[in-house]
């Protein structure tokens, strides 16, 4: 499987997306993808996790078998998990540091620290179980569950595509009521990412992934006609978030706007969002295709591509320096603009320099170490 250089990219550029959203007075926020679009990081992040998938599984399975590709996904969901968990500690410990130091923040809710050290165990455990799924880390919980799904999904796709996508916007239609059922510590219950709801974006990106070229095969001539409509769609959406900035001067437009859309639910993945970030992957995958791979090639996108090959690890690292860049811009007091863009660009810096560490150093170590693993259970 050839690595798509551009995917890195911007799987690197939505983790420093997920980085900066979460620092409430950063000067970045202001010039990440919600400014401009309907859809955010979160929506990017998930949707070329699940094309990720799609790809992965293709080229396993075409070599070494279904029972292969599904064992190597069990483990990654099992990666992912364990993840979520560190992270959620690490995160945890360190805000109750940052408390201590009388550096106050507010990218994370404070009670996590207040947990951890008075029933570290018990804190563990109701991340462990998904009880609780402190904010930031809260789409690594997600995507535990969508990973586990593909178990059983995806060798299903394979054979009948069609049926497992109508099941898939049947499951999208319902997303709130069956998510409203599943019991954890929130009071209407169910994830913050409902998964009932995320699960049809991230297997369209298996999907993309699986049957990419026969996609493209059927799509190609009418490549111009979907362009256009997926510049529509992404202006729709772009025009939806603008008037909401705007304000009370744009209210009748923006009510002109309701009529079309209805309402926005982030949480169980709407249908307007939905649709921006699928004509959005159009746009890259097809005119863009080109710019994409040159931007991708450019010094800052081979420092997006290194974050976005950091998977896992950047992923975390992104969650603590979040919290860290928040307290950083918020103590002693509110900083000037030009403190809080130097905060925001050491954050960057950070997370590009702990990401081709662990490229250099750790990712090595891990590979050889699963290999040795994998050739002592042949034997």
């Amino acid at each position: 499987m050839n690595r798509l250089i551009a995917l890195d990219m911007l799987r690197g550029y939505a983790l420093v997306s997920i980085m900066v959203n979460h620092m409430p007075i950063s000067v970045m926020r202001g010039w990440t993808l919600p400014n401009f679009s309907i859809f955010d990081a979160s929506e990017l992040f998930v949707l070329l996790s699940g094309f990720l998938v799609g790809l992965v599984w293709r080229s396993i399975e075409a070599r070494d078998g279904r029972r292969a590709a599904q064992r190597r996904f069990a483990r990654r969901a099992f990666e992912v998990w364990r993840a979520m968990l560190v992270g959620a500690l690490l995160m945890a410990l360190l805000s109750a540091a940052l408390l201590a130091l009388d550096r106050p923040h507010t990218a994370i809710w404070n009670q996590y620290a207040v947990w951890v050290l008075e029933n570290p165990l018990g804190y563990l455990g109701t991340v462990a179980t998904f009880w609780v799924q402190p904010n930031i880390i809260d789409v690594l919980a997600l995507y535990v569950i969508l990973m586990v799904a593909a178990l059983a999904v995806v060798p299903l796709m394979v054979r009948w595509p069609w049926l497992v996508a109508v099941g898939s916007v049947l499951l999208w239609w319902h997303a709130p009521a069956l998510n409203a059922m599943i019991p954890n510590h929130r009071t209407q219950g169910g994830f913050l990412f409902n998964p009932f709801g995320w699960q049809m974006l991230f297997f369209t990106g298996v999907a993309m992934g699986l049957f990419r070229q026969r996609i493209m095969a059927a799509l190609w001539p009418w490549r111009h006609l979907l362009t256009v409509l997926a510049l529509g769609m992404f202006a729709f959406g772009s025009a939806i978030v603008i008037g909401a900035r705007i304000g009370e001067p744009a209210l009748a437009f923006r009510e002109a706007l309701k009529l079309v859309y209805g309402s926005i639910d982030k949480w169980s993945l709407d249908g307007t969002r939905y649709l921006a970030i699928v004509a959005a992957a159009w746009l890259v995958a097809a005119p863009l295709a080109r710019p994409m791979a040159w931007l991708a090639a450019t010094r800052p996108g081979v420092a997006l591509q290194q974050i976005g090959k950091g998977g896992l690890f950047a992923f975390v690292a992104c969650v603590l320096l979040s919290v860290l860049g928040d307290a950083f811009q918020m103590t002693p007091a509110e900083q000037p603009m030009g403190r809080r863009l130097l905060v925001d660009l050491w954050a960057c810096l950070a997370l590009w320099w702990v990401s081709a560490l662990w490229l250099d150093k750790g990712a090595p170590r891990l590979r050889a170490r699963k290999e040795r693993r994998a050739a002592l259970r042949t034997r």
